[in-house]
């Protein structure tokens, strides 16, 4: 099977042999690892005043760093971080396709949802909850609305598998909405979203950082086909999330990335192992850290992680 292939089944959670599907959210040491500047560490701003050629040897290399960066580190799939609705996006995964094939599940943003706010918008939308709760959920429609037509164009263009909904809801104490708030601004615009990108034949991914345990049955409640990235670092256990919801949904991480970034090299193979021996039983697992290899991460301790995966992370 190729990658994509073997993504697909874990996230569908059906039984797999040989080692658990592996990817990252974002890679973003691409410059360390392959002399590549990332996609979104490049400036865009001067694209305009390129020539189509220019544009075009731009894709290409962009592509070329999303591949190069899965075939390193046995990624199996790629998460194009742009704009899902901008012309040069389709651009951007055409070529990814054009120059991998169907070897990788290949997805983008997608998510709808009130995400935790700013700290410019934070009091000013909490008092709308209070004082405009109607004008706050006609524009969680709008946005809705607006992301399936996006999700209506791909699936006539061709070229992609699924969307990550990245909007994070918690902190490591717990969700920024109580549950009864949140289950009257996100809950039914999180599913409408889930429902219309399955009807469109297309995968979701949910992505929340922080305490998700309060809020957590009704995420599982929208049925998205996967949850990334049960973080360790607000609490959350991986082994409690597969105990309560593994049969309904796959899961996704979780090496702990405060161990990968401070932690010492016998705390981050324990957690390694733990993550493999909680999410690994019975399938629906995806091995990953619990958010993503970020900008400042020392690469060796990713790739003690990946040496665990690929010793013990295994099926018969």
């Amino acid at each position: 099977m190729t990658p994509r292939e073997r993504f697909i089944k874990a996230l569908t959670r059906q039984p797999l042999t040989g080692r658990v599907p592996h990817f990252e959210l974002v890679f973003y040491l691409t410059m360390e690892a392959l002399g590549k500047v990332h996609p979104t560490h490049r400036s865009f701003s001067q694209w305009t005043q390129m020539s189509e050629h220019e544009r075009q040897l731009q894709r290409e290399d962009i592509a070329r760093t999303y591949i190069m960066s899965a075939e390193k580190y046995e990624h199996s799939a790629i998460f194009v971080q742009a704009d899902p609705g901008a012309p040069e996006t389709f651009h951007i995964i055409d070529e990814i396709r054009k120059q991998s094939g169907d070897t990788y599940f290949i997805m983008l943003h997608g998510d709808t949802t009130f995400a935790i706010p700013d700290g410019n918008s934070m009091v000013d939308f909490s008092i709308r909850m209070s004082d405009d709760p109607e004008g706050l959920l006609d524009d969680a429609q709008r946005n809705v609305d607006h992301m399936v037509a996006v999700a209506e164009k791909w699936q006539a263009h061709g070229g992609l598998d699924g969307f990550a909904l990245c909007s994070d809801y918690c902190l490591n104490t717990g969700p920024f909405m109580s549950p009864r708030l949140f289950s009257k601004f996100v809950t039914p615009y999180l599913k409408q979203t889930i429902d219309a990108f399955r009807s469109l034949g297309f995968y979701s991914i949910k992505h929340t950082d922080g305490n998700i345990m309060p809020i957590l049955d009704q995420m599982v409640s929208c049925k998205p086909d996967a949850l990334h990235s049960i973080d360790p670092q607000a609490g959350v256990d991986i082994a409690e999330v597969k105990r309560l919801y593994g049969d309904q949904l796959c899961l996704i991480g979780n090496v702990n990335c405060g161990l990968l970034q401070n932690g010492t090299d016998e705390q981050v193979v324990e957690n390694t192992r733990y993550a493999l021996q909680s999410g690994m039983p019975g399938g629906g697992y995806i091995f990953s850290t619990s958010n993503c290899v970020y900008t400042g991460m020392d690469l060796s301790r990713y790739e003690l992680m990946l040496d665990v995966w690929r010793r013990e992370g295994n099926y018969a």
